[in-house]
């Protein structure tokens, strides 16, 4: 029964595997496994099934959580390629994120999903685990937590909803979300259609079907090594996605027995290999601060200035919306990531680990040959010519803020325009539709205190919309700032992530109505128009006050949480840096 020396009550076993490992502390090794197969025994195991290496499986399914709606499906095909393997797979439950489905933001609860996911990684026996998730804050959590724990694991991707139509035109969500509710908005349709085409936007379970952040961080894993081949792209009511879930199950009990630990997987090349992957598919600007995140677990620190520069050297080659026209089900048919990083390999490191025991490089080979398709374009003719996300600093931002140029309007990224500002959400939704809000065109809407600690939990609300009486007078785009986020399935010129946050005390804390600022994306600045003697006064006049909470998450959230230049994480969390920065570019 034990695997140590019998005289050794309490001296744990360094090489201690399945059940053996991680036994509840009674003082007693050879006791506590002899309770523990007892209890299982309970559910009708044998022991020859509690011999083999223990595969755990992280559900995330929820009534809440739509986009994890195929999750019995993707279990039931998990456990059926573990047991091929000769493996046992022990499905547990953790909790589960919806951005539509989670107040304040389901960005406020990742690093808790992120702690609660690596502590039963800890907590219960497992060889290795395959992590299910695929809404926005899901896939992060689950790195960050896999990342943290050290063990073997294999991330399985939910997969994109289907399209549907409306008027015989093809929607999806969220984008046409978007698109449609701002067409609402400014009278273009009634009541009545944007009803119906409510009925059309998700055709299906599944994540969004455009390069939102869901789509982006599944790429992100695929691009990271973390994922089988191909587990990006499939959508979820699939049966490529079911047979993704079947393999990812057999590959966790490979690594179980080979021992393939996530540090070999998630390296500095892994990392550099997913930015520049990012930048290539449009990605969404929340893919930063999750990357971030997951990179500071393994001790790097995020270079934003070195991933600008990456940037202008890696075109957007994906034809997806919001930056392009195509739906992740698209991208899919057109061979998914195999075709992108196949005409991305030049500027990959191809000798990068991947959990399928091959390097990165042996993985698009394997794939084969391209074939003729339309939606990853082709590097001498990219859809956009240089990366779709920029970093900006200035005077406003010197901590960094993001654009995502691909997405938003050529005429506003060199802009100057007078500053009308929102101190809060709430300020922001008592006044943007009022009639007498003095605005117009060529304004810039500034939002303050929807950064971390600001909201908290940094929301995505710095797509500010459009007012209503500009909106109606057919105004589609402005230049809006914030220290926010967006969702990667928005549009329009804004500036995002602007750090410091005001609530921290950044200088967007004492931007007032009226004030110039000046937006040069090709510069790469942000520059608020106000002496320093000025800004000066205004903090003497206007002391900072800190949010705070009297108890629970909240008071812990606003203790510890970090800058989006560092991911938005607890710091507690966030081992000593190794000194690397990444990109090395």
């Amino acid at each position: 029964m034990s695997d140590r020396n019998p005289d050794d009550k309490t001296a744990p076993a360094p090489t201690a595997t399945g059940l053996r490992q991680g036994l509840t502390s009674y003082g007693d090794r050879d006791f506590s496994l002899f309770l523990r197969k007892a209890f299982i025994k309970g559910a009708g195991y044998t022991d020859a099934a509690l011999d083999r290496p223990v595969v755990g499986i992280a559900a995330t399914g929820s009534a809440y959580n739509p986009c994890h709606g195929n999750m019995p499906q993707l279990v039931e095909a998990v456990s059926r390629g573990v047991m091929l393997a000769g493996g046992l797979p022990m499905v547990f439950p953790t909790m589960t994120l919806h951005e539509s489905f989670a107040a304040p933001t389901s960005m406020y609860l990742r690093n808790l999903m992120a702690m609660e996911t690596e502590e039963l990684l800890r907590a219960q026996p497992m060889d290795a685990v395959v992590l299910i998730g695929g809404c926005d804050k899901t896939v992060p959590a689950q790195l960050m937590a896999a990342a943290s724990a050290g063990l073997p694991a294999v991330q399985l991707i939910t997969g994109s909803m289907l399209t549907g139509s409306h008027r015989h035109q093809r929607v999806g969500a969220c984008t046409d979300c978007r698109r449609y509710w701002a067409r609402f908005r400014a009278q273009e349709i009634d009541e009545a259609e944007v009803s119906a085409v409510n009925n059309q936007l998700v055709a299906s379970v599944g994540t969004c079907s455009v390069m939102g952040t869901a789509s982006t961080m599944a790429c992100i894993a695929e691009a990271l090594g973390m994922t089988v081949p191909g587990g990006a792209s499939p959508p979820a009511v699939t049966a490529d996605r079911m047979r993704v879930a079947e393999l990812s199950g057999e590959q966790a009990v490979r690594i179980a027995r080979s021992r393939l630990t996530i540090d070999q997987v998630l390296t500095a090349k892994a990392f550099e290999n997913a930015m520049r992957v990012l930048l290539a598919i449009g990605g969404s600007t929340n893919g930063i601060v999750h990357l971030t995140a997951m990179a500071a677990r393994m001790g790097f620190e995020m270079d934003l200035d070195a991933l600008d520069r990456m940037g202008q050297g890696t075109p957007v080659l994906l034809d997806l919306k919001p930056s392009g026209q195509h739906y992740m089900e698209d991208f899919h048919a057109a061979g998914g990531m195999a075709t992108l990083l196949r005409e991305l390999k030049p500027l990959l490191h191809l000798d990068a680990i991947t959990v399928n025991g091959c390097t990165l490089g042996e993985q698009i080979d394997a794939a084969g040959p391209g074939f003729e398709q339309d939606v990853v374009r082709p590097r001498s003719n990219p859809i956009y010519a240089q990366g779709g996300l920029a970093v900006l600093r200035g005077n406003l931002a010197p901590g960094g803020a993001i654009v995502k140029a691909s997405a938003a309007t050529a005429a506003l990224m060199e802009h100057e325009g007078r500053a009308v500002v929102f101190e809060d959400a709430a300020d922001l939704a008592a006044r943007i539709d009022d009639p007498s809000l003095d605005v117009n065109a060529d304004d810039i809407l500034v939002l303050k205190r929807i950064g971390p600690k600001g909201a908290p939990g940094m929301p995505e609300a710095g797509a500010l919309p459009i007012p209503l009486k500009l909106a109606r007078a057919g105004v589609k785009d402005m230049v809006r700032i914030s220290d926010g986020r967006m969702s990667g399935t928005a549009f329009g010129t804004v500036v995002l992530h602007v750090t410091p946050e005001a609530a921290e005390g950044g200088p967007l804390a004492w931007v007032r109505s009226g004030d110039r600022i000046v937006l040069s994306v090709a510069r790469r600045e942000l520059t608020l128009q106000v002496s320093e003697a000025e800004m000066a006064a205004r903090r003497a006049a206007q002391p900072l006050q800190p949010p705070a909470a009297e108890r629970g998450y909240r008071k812990l959230f606003l203790q510890h949480v970090t800058q989006a230049d560092r991911g938005v994480d607890f710091d507690f969390l966030q081992p000593a840096s190794n000194g690397r920065r990444i990109p090395s570019a």
